[in-house]
Order: C-alpha cells, then sequence, then structure tokens
C-alpha cells in the first residue's frame, strides 16, 4: 500500500509524464553517493511552487524516499517541454532516473541533446570566442553524446572531463545557445554512421591520429600540421617542466621499470605528430623501455599536459637536478583543436571548414528522430495517477531511437576548405 508521504512526489510524478519532450533524450549520470537528493523544479512558464527536496536512499537494494521504501530500485521523473530537476546540488534541464548501483545511488539526467549541449558547449570552450568556433564545437558535441546513446545501458554519458563537462543550468550562456541553435540536429558521420568526434585544447601545432594515441585506425582522425593552433594561443601553446627525480621515480615505478634508481630518461622514438612513441629509462640496476599508449602516459604522469614532448640538457635526471622536459599542446591531439578552431574563426572562416579541416572525409548530416517505443510491461511507465510501482525497468527507457536524413547541402561559408577535398561537409 501506497504511504501518505509518498503522494505528493508520486502526483507530480504522474503530471510531468505528460507530454515529454520530441527529439534525442540523452541520460547523463551527474550525481552518485548513499544518498542523492532532488527537488522537482516543474516548468520555466509554471515553476513548482515551493518545490519539495526528496532524498532518496536505498535499503536491502531498493530506493527509499525520506527514509521509507520505495518498492523499486529504479525511480523515472521523465523530461517535458521547459521542464528543469535540481539532482544534488546543481539545476538542469529535463528529468531524472534514479537507480541503485551497488551500495550507491545514481542520479541521471535524462534530458533532450539540445537542451543538454547548453551545459556542455560553454563548459568545453570560452563562450565569448568567435560564433565560428562555438558552432564547431556544438556540432562536435552532439556527435559525441549521440553516438554513445545505448539504451542497453543504465546511462549514456559522464558529466566529467572523462567524457564531455555538463554542469547543468548554471553554466549555460547566451551566445552558446545561438551557436547551439544556429547548428540545430547537425552531426558529422563517416560512411553513413557517426563519428568519433574526440577533441583537445591545443593539438601544438600538428594533430595527432587515433592510431597513435589509442591503436585506434580511423581514417578522418588523422595527423597533419596545424599551423593554426599555434597562431592562436601563441606562447600559451609551449610549455617547459623542471622535473623532481622522485616524480620520475613514481612515474617510473608505476610502469613497474624495476630500473633501481632513475639516472637517466630519453624519448627515444617519436610519431609523425611529434608525440613520444618510446621512452627509454636507465636506472641503477638496468634500463626499461615503454611504447605505444604507455609511453604517453608515461610522459604525462610527469605532469606534461602533452605528449608532444622533448628531452632537454640530456635527460640525465638526480636529486641535485631535474629531469628537463618542454612540449607544445595539451591534450590527447585527436580531431579538432579548439585553439585551431579559434584560428580558422578569426580569420572568418565557418564552422564546416573547421569541421572539414579536423575531421577530413566526414560529411555534416542532420539528425532525424524517430519515437522508440517501450516495451509493454508492468512498470514500464509512469500511470495517469500515482501508484507505487511508479518504476522504470533498467533496460527500458521511454525516448528515441536515432538515424540520419540526407547529408545537408554545403554553405556558401564552408566551401573554402571543404572544396579542396578535406572533407567535413558533403555536396
Amino acid at each position: 500500500m501506497l504511504h501518505r508521504p509518498f503522494r505528493p512526489l508520486f502526483a507530480v510524478l504522474a503530471a510531468l509524464s505528460v507530454g515529454s519532450a520530441q527529439g534525442l533524450d540523452v541520460r547523463v549520470l551527474v550525481e552518485q553517493g548513499s544518498t542523492v537528493p532532488v527537488r522537482l523544479l516543474g516548468t520555466e512558464a509554471a515553476p513548482q511552487p515551493a518545490p519539495q527536496t526528496w532524498t532518496v536512499g536505498l535499503r536491502s537494494g531498493e530506493l527509499t524516499l525520506g527514509g521509507k521504501a520505495a518498492g523499486s530500485p529504479t525511480l523515472y521523473v521523465p523530461p517535458t517541454p521547459g521542464s528543469r530537476v535540481q539532482i544534488g546540488r546543481k539545476t538542469y534541464r529535463g528529468g531524472v532516473l534514479l537507480r541503485v548501483k551497488g551500495n550507491q545511488v545514481q542520479g541521471i539526467n535524462v534530458v533532450n541533446v539540445e537542451d543538454y549541449l547548453r551545459g556542455v558547449v560553454p563548459a568545453e570552450m570560452p563562450a565569448l570566442w568567435p560564433e565560428a568556433a562555438l558552432e564547431a564545437q556544438a556540432v562536435v558535441a552532439r556527435t559525441y553524446v549521440s553516438r554513445r546513446v545505448n539504451p542497453a545501458q543504465p546511462y549514456d554519458i559522464c558529466a566529467t572531463t572523462n567524457c564531455q563537462m555538463y554542469p547543468g543550468v548554471a553554466g549555460e550562456h547566451e551566445r552558446t545557445n545561438s551557436a547551439i541553435d544556429a547548428t540545430l540536429g547537425e552531426v558529422l558521420t563517416f560512411g553513413g554512421e557517426l563519428a568519433d568526434t574526440y577533441f583537445s585544447a591545443n593539438s601544438g601545432g600538428y594533430t595527432a591520429s587515433a592510431a597513435e594515441v589509442w591503436g585506434k585506425n580511423l581514417p578522418y582522425l588523422i595527423a597533419k600540421p596545424d599551423p593554426q593552433s599555434v597562431a592562436a594561443s601563441g606562447d600559451r601553446g609551449r610549455w617547459q617542466l623542471n622535473v623532481s627525480q622522485s616524480r620520475v621515480q613514481s612515474a617510473a615505478n608505476s610502469y613497474r621499470l624495476n630500473v633501481g634508481t632513475v639516472r637517466r630518461v630519453a624519448f627515444t622514438r617519436v610519431s609523425t605528430s611529434g608525440r613520444v612513441e618510446e621512452v627509454t629509462v636507465t636506472g641503477s640496476n638496468r634500463t626499461a623501455r615503454l611504447s605505444g599508449a604507455n609511453a604517453g602516459g608515461f610522459v604525462r604522469d610527469l605532469g606534461a599536459s602533452s605528449s608532444r614532448a622533448r628531452i632537454e640538457g640530456g635527460g640525465t635526471v638526480s636529486a641535485s637536478q631535474p629531469l628537463r622536459v618542454s612540449g607544445q599542446g595539451s591534450g590527447h591531439g585527436v580531431g579538432l583543436s579548439q585553439y585551431g578552431a579559434l584560428g580558422f574563426a578569426r580569420e572568418g572562416k565557418g564552422h564546416r571548414d573547421v569541421l572539414g579541416f579536423y575531421y577530413p572525409g566526414t560529411a555534416v548530416q542532420a539528425l532525424s528522430y524517430a519515437g522508440l517505443q517501450a516495451e509493454a510491461r508492468p512498470g514500464a511507465s509512469l500511470p495517469d495517477t500515482a501508484r507505487p510501482d511508479t518504476v522504470l525497468p533498467d533496460t527500458v527507457l521511454p525516448g528515441t531511437a536515432l538515424s540520419l536524413t540526407a547529408p545537408l547541402a554545403s554553405s556558401q561559408a564552408g566551401t573554402g576548405l571543404l572544396a579542396a577535398g578535406s572533407g567535413g561537409a558533403a555536396e
């Protein structure tokens, strides 16, 4: 039997279940802990008066509300046009999915992809940058999350730098909102499928291939000179480090090189893009080598912001002599360089020119949304009236399936680089 304290919450759940937003909904893990506070704020047009905060916890593998059993491991408030919800300390557009994961509660924001981007784009790129750069970032971010939508998983993406930064409503900005609206639905594809649109802050003057960084050979993620990143970032794109012996020793130990006390470090092989592919470490006991992704990881463990690096001064290191390392760029360097996008935008190039340079051979297409029918089963959707089984099964999320329309025609502003065969927009 439904406990009386739950009635106000489930009445709100039922009210919000009507008129769910059309389009692609993405599920973002935004909060996780032994308890997750949730506050339903209503819509922008009709704010919820005096919204109550519900502390969602767990007991015996099921969720609790205010300490009382909810009778389910999952609760769901679907997104509606203009709806907002507070999860933890942050406010988000859309709805919320709450689920048990081990001994913790996960708070998952379920939000229309365009509304999701309103939080992401200004968190990933300064909102005062030129329009073309912001528009390129919007397309890249939209493609990145759309490729990761998978209804078979409990959520699609996280809200940190491990995925894409997503601070919710507080991070939104009118300039990035305009860039998102200007590129509504635009994504990058290759061979009719969504592309892997990796990006980083600064290529350091030469983009990296997916093959050299992750061993993943993708024809549109290649190593190539990128002078715009250098021009736009200037001295900010260059860095120098003096690494103490203790830090070098810690990096060597973390890779279990067993060389004894480190005496010398050398970058003995670099890729086409100038990124470290082999590190040789000489110690008091022996010499050992790291290659591939481990070599790049070792360089970053030294404190480098990029593996596009070199050793200065012979590579000797001791208690009184730090290891000297210098380099260029920030991040892995694969795909879009944000400073490079800034450079292109300052030259008057459009966002498709930017995308064509960093993802050659790809096409700009528009998302087409088609409804995904949830399997009919008890508790699979919210009822018209409040019930104790107001839950959503872990494997079924009312939402949308994703398909693509025909390629969009190239815009007049996007023909410069693309006409030279760099890709980015289909003819």
